[in-house]
Formats: C-alpha cells, sequence, structure tokens
C-alpha cells in the first residue's frame, strides 16, 4: 500500500517534470490530464490515513476513485442499447413502409459509382489546387522546388487562361458568386491561385505541395481576420452582460470535392460532379468557358455526403476541371485530398454573441438583446439566410421584449457556407445558453417547471450519484426544438417503359438522405391509383436515374431538408398526368377482358401511341413553410479528473409527420443527432494566425467515434397525423434533430456544476493544499 503523502510528492514530481513546447493546443490541460492519469492510477493503491487536513482530504479522494470505479451505479463500458419506436401509415402504401434504402446493397459493398470511381477516359489528366497559404497578399509568381518542373506535369492553369469572352468565375447561387482564381491578390489563406495538371493524382498532389508562391504585401492594408476587427466599434460603449463564442465546424463527408471534365464534339463539356446544384455548376462553367449553356452538359448520380459543402465550394474543383480541359482539349479529373478540401471548405460560421438579459426573481425573462457579430468570410455565399435561423430557433421560447442586431462581417477567411442546420443550430444554442446563465443567477434549476415523474426519477437518481462520488459527475438535460422549413421548387420526369418498367428524373440530388427511396415510394403509390392487377409490387419496377442537367433544366439546389418531399409532390403531378391519359384504355380493356395487368396495360398503351412520359415542376402552393418540433432529454457523466465524457442515456422524440420512410427518417434523426455531438462537444475548426486552417486530418480534427454515441439511445418518431397543406402528411427530419444535440452540452455542464460545487466546499475549508489547484484548472470554464 501506498501512503497519502506518498502519492502526493508524486503528484508534484510529475506536475514539474512536465514541460509543454511552444504551441501546444491545450497546454494547461494536458499537463493535468497526466496528473490526473497518474492520481487515477496510484490513488487505488493508497491506503492509511492521517489526522492531517490535506491527507484527510487526498484519502477521501482516493478512495472515492476506487469506489467510484467498481460502484454498481457505474454503467458497463463496452455495453449499449437503443430502442426506436414508429408508428407506420399504411395510407399511402407502399409510402410509408421501411424499405430498405435504394443502393444500400451496394454501397455496402463498395459497388456503387461514386465521380472518382468512373474509369478515366484515354489521355486523362488529373489536377490539383494551388492555393495560399497567406491572407490579402499580391501574388508576384509560382515556381517549383524541383527543376525542372516535378514528375508528369502538363500545365499550370490560372485566371490567365480563360478564353476569350470567359468569366473568372468559380460558383454563382443565390447571392452572388466566387471568382475561380484569386487573380493578382489572395484574398485569404485558402484562396486558389492555380490549378496544376499532371499526369496522375499523386503526381499533380505532389506538384501543387511543391510549389513556391512568391508573395507581396507592399501597399496592402492588414488583413481582417476576426469579427472583432470586422464589427461594432459602438459595442465598447455598451454594457453587456455574457458573451458566447461558437465555433465553425467542418462538413466531414467521405468523400472530398471532385470532378471529372471531358470535351465533346461541337466545343461542348461534359462533366461528372459532386455536388448539391448541378444547375448552378452548369451556369457558371458555361460562364467560365465563355460558351452557351446548352454546350455544357453537368451529370451527378450520387454524394459521398453533402451537409452544404457542395452547394458552392464544389463548383470550384468542376470549373477548374473544365478550364482545363477545354484548354488542354483532354480529359482533366481531380479528387481533393482531405487537408486542400479542409483548408478551402469554410464550413460553418463562427459567430459572437453579446447579450443582455432581463427577468424576475421566478425566473420569468422580461426581455433580451442580441448583438451577434457572424463571420462570413470574404463573399457573401449563404450567409445573409443566417439571421433568419438564428431567430427563428430562438423563438422557441418566450422573450418578453426581444431586439437584436445581427451583423455579417467580411473577413479575409474562405467564405462560410451552408452547414447542416445554418443558423437554427447556433440560435438554438444561445437560448439554452441564456436560460442556464439566467436559473444559474437565480440558483435555480433551468427545468424548475414542467417535470414528468419520469425526468424527476432520472433528476433524483442523478443527485444520488453526486452524493457519492467525486471524481465522477453526472448532468441531466432537458431540451425541446423548434425548426422552420419550407418547401422548394423541383422538376421530374416520369417515364414508362414497354415491359411496364418504370424510369425516373427528379431534380433533387441524392446524397445519403434517401432521397431517391422515398421518390420510389412515390412514385409507385401514385401509379397504383390506376388501379389495375400488379401495382401492388410497383415499388421493384421504379427506377431513378442520376441528375442530367441537359435532360432536366431547372434542378435547383438540394438542401433544407425538404428536397425529398418536394422531389415526391413533382413525381406524383408526373404520375398523376399518366394516370389520366391511361385510365380510358384501362376501362376499355376492362370492359373486354374484366380483368387488365399492369404490363398488358402499359402495353397496349405504346400500342395505342399514348405518351407514357409525363414531366413536372412542382411549385408548393400556399404556405410554403411549416414547423417541426421535437425534444429530447440527454444524462451525461464527467470524469472530474481526465475531463472525459460519457453520454449514459439520450431520450428524444421527433415530430415527422406522417413519415414516408420510418427506417430512413430514423437514420437521418440519429445521424443529425451524432453530426450534432461533433459540433458542440468534440469538433475544433482551427485557423493559425494567417486564417490557414490548421486542424487539417484526422490527427487533429476529431469528429464523433463508437464511444460517442449514447450508452442508451432511444428515439421515437411522433406520428402527428395528417395534413393537408403537407406533402402525404410528412415533415422534414435532415437537419431539425441537430438541434437536440445540445442536450448533451447542457448536460455536460451540469455535471461540471456539480464538481465545482464539490471543489469549492474543499476550498472553503482552510488550509487546503495548493496541490488541488490543478483539479480547479480542470474544471475552469
Amino acid at each position: 500500500m501506498l501512503s497519502i503523502r506518498v502519492l502526493d510528492e508524486a503528484v508534484k514530481l510529475v506536475k514539474d517534470a512536465i514541460v509543454s513546447e511552444d504551441g501546444t493546443s491545450h497546454s494547461a490541460y494536458r499537463k493535468s490530464l497526466a496528473v490526473s492519469f497518474l492520481f487515477s492510477f496510484l490513488g487505488e493503491l493508497c491506503g492509511g490515513s492521517s489526522k492531517d487536513l490535506n491527507d484527510s482530504l487526498l484519502e477521501q479522494a482516493a478512495k472515492s476513485n476506487k469506489d467510484t470505479n467498481t460502484s454498481p451505479m457505474r454503467n458497463p463500458p463496452l455495453l449499449s442499447s437503443a430502442k426506436q419506436v414508429v408508428e407506420y401509415s399504411k395510407d399511402y402504401h407502399p409510402v410509408g413502409e421501411p424499405m430498405t434504402k435504394v443502393g444500400a446493397a451496394i454501397q455496402a459493398s463498395g459497388e456503387a459509382v461514386y465521380v472518382d470511381d468512373i474509369p478515366s477516359p484515354p489521355n486523362c489528366l488529373h489536377g490539383a489546387l494551388i492555393c495560399s497559404s497567406k491572407p490579402l497578399v499580391r501574388v508576384k509568381g509560382i515556381s517549383f522546388d524541383s527543376k525542372p518542373k516535378p514528375t508528369g506535369v502538363a500545365a499550370v492553369i490560372s485566371a490567365k487562361d480563360i478564353p476569350n469572352g470567359g468569366e473568372n468565375i468559380g460558383g454563382t447561387a443565390f447571392f452572388g458568386s466566387e471568382p475561380l482564381f484569386a487573380g493578382d491578390i489572395a484574398r485569404f489563406a485558402g484562396d486558389v491561385i492555380a490549378f496544376v495538371v499532371a499526369d496522375t493524382q499523386k503526381h499533380a498532389n505532389f506538384a501543387a505541395k511543391t510549389a513556391h508562391v512568391d508573395y507581396d504585401t507592399e501597399g496592402l492594408d492588414p488583413p481582417i481576420l476576426t469579427v472583432d476587427e470586422a464589427g461594432m466599434a459602438e459595442a465598447d460603449h455598451k454594457i453587456l452582460s455574457a458573451e458566447i463564442n461558437l465555433g465553425s465546424q467542418y462538413y466531414f463527408y467521405m468523400e472530398t470535392q471532385t470532378a471529372l471534365a471531358v470535351p465533346d464534339e461541337d466545343n461542348c463539356m461534359v462533366v461528372y460532379i459532386s455536388i448539391q446544384c448541378p444547375e448552378f455548376a452548369h451556369i457558371a462553367i458555361a460562364r467560365c468557358l465563355g460558351i452557351p449553356e446548352h454546350n455544357v452538359r453537368v451529370i451527378t448520380r450520387r454524394l459521398g455526403g453533402g451537409f452544404g459543402g457542395k452547394i458552392l465550394k464544389a463548383m470550384t474543383v468542376a470549373t477548374a476541371c473544365a478550364l482545363a480541359a477545354h484548354k488542354l482539349r483532354r480529359p482533366v479529373r481531380s479528387y481533393l485530398d482531405r487537408k486542400t478540401d479542409m483548408i478551402i471548405a469554410g464550413g460553418r460560421h463562427p459567430m459572437r454573441i453579446t447579450y443582455s438579459v432581463g427577468f424576475k426573481s421566478d425566473g420569468k425573462i422580461t426581455a433580451l438583446h442580441l448583438d451577434i457579430l457572424i463571420n462570413a468570410g470574404i463573399s457573401e455565399d449563404v450567409s445573409p439566410i443566417m439571421p433568419h435561423g438564428i431567430i427563428t430557433a430562438l423563438k422557441k421560447y418566450n422573450w418578453g421584449a426581444l431586439s437584436f442586431d445581427i451583423k455579417l462581417c467580411k473577413t479575409n477567411h474562405s467564405s462560410k457556407s451552408a452547414m447542416r442546420a445554418p443558423g437554427d443550430v447556433q440560435g438554438s444554442f444561445i437560448a439554452e445558453a441564456i436560460l442556464e446563465r439566467v436559473a444559474s443567477v437565480l440558483s435555480m434549476e433551468v427545468d424548475s417547471v414542467g417535470r414528468s415523474s419520469g425526468y424527476m426519477q432520472n433528476i433524483a437518481n442523478v443527485e444520488q450519484f453526486n452524493l457519492s462520488s467525486i471524481w465522477h459527475k453526472r448532468g441531466v438535460s432537458r431540451v425541446p426544438i423548434v425548426y422552420q422549413v419550407s418547401l422548394s421548387q423541383i422538376p421530374a420526369k416520369v417515364s414508362i417503359l414497354w415491359d411496364g418498367s418504370i424510369v425516373v428524373e427528379v431534380g433533387g440530388i441524392e446524397m445519403g438522405q434517401g432521397l431517391w427511396t422515398k421518390v420510389k415510394q412515390a412514385t409507385a403509390y401514385a401509379l397504383s391509383l390506376i388501379q389495375c392487377d400488379g401495382t401492388e409490387d410497383l415499388v421493384e419496377k421504379v427506377r431513378v436515374v442520376q441528375s442530367d442537367t441537359l435532360s432536366l433544366v431547372q434542378g435547383g439546389m438540394t438542401g433544407g431538408s425538404t428536397s425529398s418531399e418536394s422531389s415526391c409532390a413533382a413525381v406524383r403531378q408526373c404520375c398523376n398526368i399518366l394516370v389520366e391519359r391511361l385510365t380510358s384504355l384501362k376501362k376499355s380493356l376492362q370492359e373486354k377482358m374484366g380483368s387488365v395487368k399492369w404490363n398488358d396495360l402499359i402495353l397496349q398503351a405504346h400500342n395505342h401511341s399514348i405518351n407514357l412520359a409525363a414531366h413536372s415542376y412542382f411549385v408548393p402552393e400556399g404556405s410554403i413553410s411549416y414547423l417541426n418540433y421535437g425534444a429530447v432529454v440527454s444524462q451525461v457523466e464527467i470524469n472530474v479528473l481526465t475531463g472525459e465524457t460519457s453520454i449514459l442515456r439520450t431520450d428524444m422524440i421527433y415530430d415527422c409527420g406522417q413519415s414516408m420512410n420510418p427506417a430512413v427518417d430514423l437514420g437521418q434523426i440519429e445521424g443529425a443527432f451524432v453530426q450534432g455531438l461533433g459540433f458542440f462537444m468534440l469538433e475544433e475548426y482551427l485557423a493559425n494566425e494567417d486564417g490557414l486552417m490548421i486542424t487539417d486530418s484526422t490527427w487533429t480534427y476529431k469528429i464523433p467515434t463508437l464511444d460517442t454515441i449514447p450508452k442508451q439511445f432511444n428515439v421515437e418518431v411522433l406520428n402527428s397525423g395528417h395534413h393537408q397543406n403537407r406533402i402525404l402528411s410528412s415533415k422534414a427530419c435532415g437537419e431539425p434533430p441537430l438541434l437536440m444535440a445540445v442536450s448533451v452540452y447542457c448536460a455536460a455542464r451540469a455535471a461540471i456544476n456539480e464538481a465545482r460545487k464539490q471543489l469549492k466546499s474543499w476550498g472553503a475549508v482552510e488550509g487546503i493544499d495548493p496541490h488541488f489547484y490543478w483539479t480547479f484548472l480542470l474544471l475552469h470554464l
């Protein structure tokens, strides 16, 4: 047995021995973590007692560490469980059935074809982006470290290579366009300076990394890198009660930005691209090359994840490939490595929030004023939508008199873009943070009203655990969400072939959210209304095909959580046209044959020269917006010594309306929640003093893993009934559930507050050993 005094000396030795290198992130925490691990290990070996107060505290803490690790209240760390509660609707069969997602099997086996899986055409070249490593600098030239040029390099494409009549445009969206190349001045670290083309992707990547860019800053103003430098000078004269800082988040899709451009006959260009808005890429490529839009064809089959990151940013790679292919008259493709993708991505909008809040002694809030500075980066992208999302999310609570001043700040960073639930996730967090602050000031619980008996039992269990444990504390939090979405305009085309099989084109893009699956189900339901034999299995006859901008125009953008239902609405309109065309023939055949099979009906329709292809453009009528609701309770345990956080349990309920596909929707709900965990608990998308991203790989950027998932994860999809103004009575589920992950953050803070109470009680005892200071540092948030 070790004595308490030996443990005390060991702690001091380790503290003195660890010296962090310059530039080490979280150096104080890293030192305390090493000490904590030592304390945890040796504490279980300590025995004996002492009359000295400090030894008594150490002894108690060491004993508690040992007892807590073996306590029956501790959850087995490797066990996990889940419960999924869903009410199926059979009103629109097969819509509402938990059908397996289209393409799931070939995705699991690796047979699904993505852009980079398309075989390279003959004489294909490969490209890589050369990006600026500094903000707001003049680019004097580009050279390579090796002489001659690196192996395999065919050309270095820049703004000078844009043909006559073309534009330096790399992407276009709702609020303007972005240049493809920086030109003479690079505006931010990560700005694309050139596009190096080589015989292999490996050679292109190597050339881009070894390229030396000659910079000059003479005559240029210093770059603006923070919202403080870009924002309100008058804020210095205001009295603000609290400040909230929210960072950025990277998309971390499995497939990085990629494209393949193939020159075609008659000055045409075919571009295969992984993008959420092929139509916008089509326009940008035509403008860059200075050719008519009918000379450009953009094809998108599926995305390996999007989350908003493949709207504007995907166009940069596609347009660069198209420009190089146009100049060299050879196919050019590019697949960004993860580091480059993370440098140019932009990600979620960072922001600084300061607020003043007034409230009564019972906790009722009477007034709230917000000043919000949003780091938009170098250009608008989708930033103008951010204020609407923030305020909409805040409105889940009654703030009394609510006022706000929100500013989009132009900075010398890569433009921030849409990231799953843009604005809403920050707004929901702000609301919970303010409630916690008010509750803390009043020394009352956030959920002081309307608790259910089950929730109260949960609270009681947590309180009992916290009384019995020193080095492990638990917290619980309950969070409601309200999320507004808007339906989108989307085209569709449905064609019935000779054998009765069906081909569907829609403007919505399949990016893992199950859009094709729901479209298949909606098509089968809508065509089954013809009511002939064989339509009960019609879903197996439906195939949804890739997006082609010359085949289906006005495709718009896939995003905002409603593209699936809008695509289904467009398909139903097409099917209604076809059913109307077939009805007369069906009645005629029934009179002759008694019953009519689907395949026979379609064969006769072809023989009678009935048009079996229908096109539609869905435009929502009346109110295009509706609200989504959800609620969640999460219980979290923290290790006071190490900061390790475990999510013991999460119970969530989400209003999906009449779910079109419960299996798909459950995946979206759970996936969104886990991505939210990454934002609130793990992921740090950080830049250096020049604004260049430095958390640019999995070594430095940590996304949720298996051990991040709640040990008990219970999800209920609430069937909220029929609604005539919603598409098949369904509701969106792609983005709103992400907001519920804030419950984990709030629960962790509640656990930390319990630990602080304990440490303060120790600190109140006269004569406490200063060696406990590292523990206070650990808990100082």
